[in-house]
């Protein structure tokens, strides 16, 4: 860690509930998207590790969080998304933002940010001071809760689109390679010290398979050239009083309390990795 850098390891990004972090910022749709970034967590990331003006790129914008926070915080975004949807989504909430008379600006692409040097302008080489990003932990992720005649279920917790390659749908070697791609391809883009934020969780299949997804994504961003600074903690709860006050859903709840039924220790997941990485 180096001395311009904030010591404190664990971000309190979930203070309030992630549907009160967008209204009002987002548009309604964005719920549609199934696995948002939390706005406190990119805005965090974003005023610790740019300054106004500063160039961030996300490669796998999703709905726009990285893109909407950057420009309220006076800084300027660059994203892309495979999904056509996703693309038109966070360019919605890219305008809203401007209409609400947020200092930055920032463009949307809809493309493979396997090929993303193809599609960004060339302006944005050696100039973008983050890289923020999480990536897809699968076909499905979070999702909301619905109540229904029939019983309790879930809505928008799959990802669309399995013909233009989306890597949620390629199994987790594809994820892999595919990540390490998209990071190649952006360390040009990064000026020098620039930094790379990754968020991700370790990922439960089969209820007794856990993934070390941050470890594995740590070795990747580190065998394309990037050098890791930090590895904090984005927590998905609330801490008040010293105490964790978890934001999780009754899916959520569900799942932990099978598991235990069975005799496997699972405990709630209460925060996201970040892993902090720079530019050589």
């Amino acid at each position: 860690m180096t001395d311009d850098l904030p010591i404190t390891s664990v971000w309190l990004t979930c203070q309030q509930p992630a549907r009160d972090q967008r209204r009002g910022r987002y548009a309604p749709q964005t719920s549609s998207h199934p696995g948002k970034m939390l706005p406190h967590l990119a805005a965090h990331a974003i005023n610790s590790y740019t300054a106004p003006g500063d160039l961030v790129f996300d490669p796998m914008c999703g709905s726009g969080t990285t893109l909407v926070e950057a420009m309220y915080l006076d800084r300027h975004g660059i994203g892309i998304d495979i999904e056509p949807r996703f693309t038109a989504l966070a360019e919605a909430n890219v305008a809203l933002a401007a209409s609400q008379g947020a200092a930055g600006t920032a463009q949307v692409f809809t493309g493979d940010a396997t090929r993303l040097l193809d599609l960004v302008p060339a302006s944005a080489v050696g100039q973008v001071g983050l890289v923020l990003t999480s990536p897809p932990y699968g076909r499905g992720t979070h999702g909301l809760v619905r109540t229904t005649s029939t019983g309790v279920r879930k809505r928008d917790h799959l990802y669309g689109d399995r013909e233009r390659g989306n890597l949620a749908y390629g199994g987790w070697s594809r994820l892999l390679d595919g990540f390490a791609t998209i990071l190649a391809a952006s360390y040009p883009l990064l000026r020098p010290g620039g930094s790379v934020v990754v968020t991700c969780r370790p990922v439960r299949r089969q209820r007794n398979d856990l993934i070390d997804l941050p470890g594995q994504l740590l070795a990747v961003a580190r065998s394309v050239g990037l050098v890791p600074v930090q590895r904090c903690a984005a927590m998905l709860a609330a801490v008040r009083d010293g105490q964790i006050v978890h934001r999780a859903n009754m899916f959520g709840l569900l799942a932990v309390r099978r598991s235990r039924d069975d005799g496997i220790p699972v405990h709630l997941i209460a925060h996201e990795d970040v892993l902090v990485l720079r530019r050589s």
